[in-house]
């Protein structure tokens, strides 16, 4: 990482915005300041984020930290939770541990303490010091957090044990040394902000330490193909697969795919191929660098592919074998149960860290210099603005928030782990509209 002088008044005045939340914006007593959120995240949700990463704590002011105002998707699902008699109480332990390695084929048997992970965010869609931060509250809470296709850099070697390594179609940075780091190499195949569409890092973010770690030529717009060029079957990916377990025997697989209409034979196909994990991305992922025509209008949302990649599964009579992540719109600790309850085994989470970091989703993520809080940056000083230690400890606060309200909902459902509540689509109901 660049050390460079930075205005420390900056610094100051940044973290007292993010430790400070509503007391900060006052004028959020007739509204919402300009350019916080959107609809799917709206004011309150960032705010509540905030808040979470600050005290570790849900907010107890009146913050709506469940919902947005999207008009569909997740918001428009809610829990049946029973009668008082049938609930835990609220002292009741709850197991929110989530297997990773459920095919028992002599591999590590990893277990994520968190039914999420962090999803991948690369070297160049935002800074290093991001990067170490999320490791180090990945680590701290025994689960993983994944590189994104920019490749490894050095500060994330001392974390390698937490760290999914991710091969894109791109390949910028892929070594066979990171790979043998790697408890977990993960494959993407598509994102579902932008499938077909391939991966695109302006010129103006791709600095020398940018360029270095993809191999590329410093301030020149690098793209992703979509797809590989080398896979058009599930024989090719099988190929693939073993490919990495030939460079690392010991690490486990991971496939993530988007959520076109045949998502579900994709799926069945990865398994088949030697996966660990199949990652569905839906739409509304992605930073701000993802075109919004894209999330809006192409691939499925993720609240109907996941029900519909379960129920495959199980038909296949292989749901037991395989551990399905779902991500692409996963805001909240309410979304990461719903997501469960609909037939995923947990969530990656990306947005969500950036919101912990002071995030206001003001879509400036492309430009290398259009962070202002120096998260989707590259620009070796404004990414000062995020020193590690601060990082973790608010990403870990906000994980910790995360899982007491999970554990609210397992409770309240009288279900005492996240395994229990997986495809139990009988415990959701639809609240309005059409």
């Amino acid at each position: 990482m660049t050390e460079k002088s930075v205005n420390p008044t900056a610094i100051h005045k940044h973290r007292t915005a993010l430790n400070h939340g509503l007391e900060y914006w006052p004028s959020l007593v007739d509204g919402a300041p300009p350019a916080l959120g959107d609809f799917r995240w709206t004011d309150e949700l960032i705010l509540a984020g905030w808040h979470m990463a600050s005290t570790g704590q849900m907010p107890t002011n009146g913050l709506n930290y469940r919902t947005g105002r999207s008009g569909g998707g997740f918001d428009r699902l809610d829990f049946k939770f029973p009668p008082e008699n049938q609930r835990l109480p609220a002292n009741a332990p709850v197991d929110l541990s989530m297997p990773l390695n459920r095919r028992h084929d002599g591999l590590p048997e990893l277990v994520a303490n968190l039914p999420w992970y962090g999803g991948g965010m690369s070297y160049g869609s935002v800074s290093e010091q991001v990067m170490v931060s999320r490791a180090r509250a990945a680590r701290e809470w025994g689960t993983f957090t994944s590189t994104g296709e920019g490749g490894y850099p050095p500060g994330l070697i001392p974390y390698q044990d937490v760290i999914i390594t991710q091969v894109a179609t791109g390949m910028f940075g892929v070594r066979e040394e990171t790979i043998q780091f790697a408890p977990i190499v993960e494959f993407k195949y598509a994102q579902g902000a932008k499938p077909g569409l391939g991966g695109h890092l302006l010129g103006d973010k791709s600095t020398s330490d940018v360029a270095k770690l993809r191999e590329s030529v410093p301030w020149v717009s690098l793209f992703s193909p979509f797809p590989f060029h080398s896979v058009y079957s599930v024989e090719d990916h099988k190929k693939h697969v073993d490919w990495i377990k030939t460079v690392n025997p010991r690490a486990l697989i991971s496939v993530k795919v988007s959520t076109p209409h045949d998502v579900d034979m994709v799926a069945v196909g990865s398994y088949y191929a030697g996966a660990h994990i199949i990652h569905l991305d839906g739409s509304y992922g992605g930073t701000g660098a993802a075109p919004e025509i894209a999330k809006k209008n192409i691939a499925m949302p993720i609240e109907f592919a996941i029900p519909r990649v379960h129920k495959y599964l199980v038909s296949e009579g292989v749901r037991d074998q395989v551990t399905l992540i779902a991500s692409g719109g996963v805001r909240t600790a309410d979304d990461i149960a719903k997501a469960i309850a609909l037939g995923a085994d947990g969530c990656a989470i990306g947005t969500g860290d950036l919101i912990a970091l002071g995030c206001t989703r003001c879509s400036n993520c492309e430009r290398g210099r259009g962070c202002p809080f120096g998260l989707t940056t590259t620009d070796p000083e404004l990414q000062l603005l995020v020193e590690p230690d601060w990082g973790a400890q608010r990403i870990s606060n906000f994980y910790n928030a995360l899982g007491l309200r999970v554990s609210e909902i397992l409770r309240g459902l009288g279900l005492r782990s996240v395994a229990e509540l997986r495809g139990r689509k009988d415990l959701l109901v639809y609240v309005g509209g059409k």
